[in-house]
C-alpha cells in the first residue's frame, strides 16, 4: 500500500520518538476507533508517547476494545487534549478526509506545528495534510493500517490485540462483509488477522449481540411505525425525531446499522436514515449496485462518502428534509428502476 517514501517518513517518526496523537471523526464508529487503537498499540511498541483523541463520545459497545483506556474525548477533556495536540510532533488523522469532520478540534489541528498524516478511504479528499494516504476503493481504514504496519515493521508486529482492533474495523465498516468487500485481498487480510489467534466469534458477539433493551425496542418501532417505502424509486427510509430518540433513551451508537434495515425488503436499491438534531438533520444513505449515494449526498445534502455509503446533513426541519429527499429522487427515477 505505502510507497517507499511514505515508509521512510513513518519509520523516521518512530525513530524520533516524539509525541504522537491519533485522531478520528465525530461520532466514531468501529473503523474509526478500531483502526485508531490498532495504530496506537503499534506505535507504543516503540515506546512512543501516543494519545488517541476522539471529538465526542465513543459508543459503549466498543469500549471493550484493547487499548480503549488510551482514548480521550475532546468534548469532555478539552484542556488535556489541547495540550497533547500542542505538544505533538506527529498527528495521524484516520477515517475522514475533511477537517470539518472533527468539529471544534479543527482549530487546534490548524494551529499545530506537527507533521500531519491522513489515512483514509473516502472519495475526494481535501488536501490539508503533510502526507496523504488515500485508497477510496477499500472497504475500511482498518485494512490500510494493517498493510501500513506490515510495510513499516513486518507482519510479526500485528499481535492479537492489534488484530482484534483491525478485525472490528474491517468487519463493521463492511457490514460484516455484506458490502465494500468484493475483492480477494480483504479476505487475505482477514485470514492473517484470524491467524494471530483472535476470537472472531466473541468479537461478533461483543459488537452485534450486546445491545440494550431500549435499542432493540427502538429498532422494532422503526420497522413497524417509521419505515416508508417509495416503490416508484425502489427506495425506503426511516426517520426519527428527537422526542422519539428520547423515548427510547437513545445513546451514541444506538442507531448504528438502522440505515441497512430496509434492504431486507425485496427490490430496495436505496435506503436512508434521517435523525433530527438540534440545528440540523443528520442523513445516512446507502445503496446497492450502480447507484451512487455519494453523488446524491454531495450534490443535494452537503455531504459525501463512498459510492454505496454516504451521509450528509441539512439545516432544515425533519419534515422539510424528507420532502427535499423525495423531490430529489424524482430526478434519478430512471436510474432507480
Amino acid at each position: 500500500m505505502l510507497n517507499k517514501q511514505s515508509i521512510i517518513k513513518i519509520r523516521k517518526i518512530i525513530e524520533k520518538r516524539g509525541p504522537v496523537v491519533v485522531i478520528s471523526h465525530v461520532n466514531p464508529d468501529g473503523d474509526a476507533l478500531g483502526s485508531g487503537l490498532a495504530l496506537a498499540l503499534f506505535l507504543k511498541k516503540f515506546d512512543l508517547p501516543v494519545s488517541v483523541i476522539m471529538p465526542n463520545n465513543v459508543p459503549e459497545f466498543l469500549s471493550w476494545l484493547p487499548g480503549f483506556e488510551m482514548v480521550l474525548t475532546y468534548k469532555k477533556k478539552k484542556k488535556q487534549c489541547k495540550a497533547l495536540l500542542a505538544e505533538a510532533k506527529t498527528i495521524f488523522l484516520l477515517d475522514f478526509n475533511d477537517p470539518e469532520r472533527i468539529g471544534d478540534m479543527k482549530d487546534e489541528l490548524k494551529a499545530s506545528d506537527a507533521f500531519v498524516i491522513m489515512i483514509d478511504h473516502h472519495q475526494n479528499p481535501v488536501q490539508f495534510t503533510d502526507l496523504l494516504i488515500s485508497e477510496d476503493w477499500r472497504g475500511s481504514v482498518g485494512e490500510m493500517i494493517h498493510l501500513l504496519i506490515k510495510d513499516v515493521a513486518g507482519a510479526d508486529s500485528v499481535d492479537k490485540d492489534i488484530a482484534t482492533c483491525l478485525y472490528v474495523a474491517i468487519m463493521t465498516d463492511t457490514g460484516n462483509f455484506r458490502y465494500a468487500s468484493s475483492y480477494p485481498e480483504i479476505f487475505n487480510i482477514v485470514g492473517e488477522l484470524v491467524g494471530t489467534g483472535i476470537d472472531k466469534d466473541q468479537i461478533y458477539t461483543n459488537i452485534y449481540d450486546s445491545y440494550s433493551e431500549n435499542r432493540m425496542k427502538m429498532m422494532g418501532y422503526c420497522m413497524s411505525e417509521k419505515l416508508v417505502v417509495l416503490r416508484e424509486y425502489n427506495t425506503a427510509y426511516i426517520s426519527l425525531k428527537q422526542e422519539e430518540l428520547d423515548r427510547f433513551d437513545h445513546q451514541i451508537g444506538d442507531t448504528e446499522g438502522f440505515v441497512n434495515i430496509p434492504f431486507s425488503i425485496k427490490g430496495i436499491k436505496v435506503s436512508a436514515l434521517f435523525i433530527e438534531k438540534k440545528k440540523h438533520v443528520k442523513i445516512s444513505l446507502r445503496s446497492k449496485g450502480a447507484f451512487s449515494v455519494d453523488k446524491l449526498a454531495s450534490q443535494s445534502f452537503n455531504g459525501g462518502g463512498h459510492h454505496n455509503a454516504a451521509g450528509g446533513e441539512m439545516p432544515l426541519s425533519l419534515e422539510e428534509t424528507i420532502i427535499k429527499f423525495e423531490s430529489v429522487l424524482a430526478a434519478y427515477k430512471d436510474e432507480l428502476r
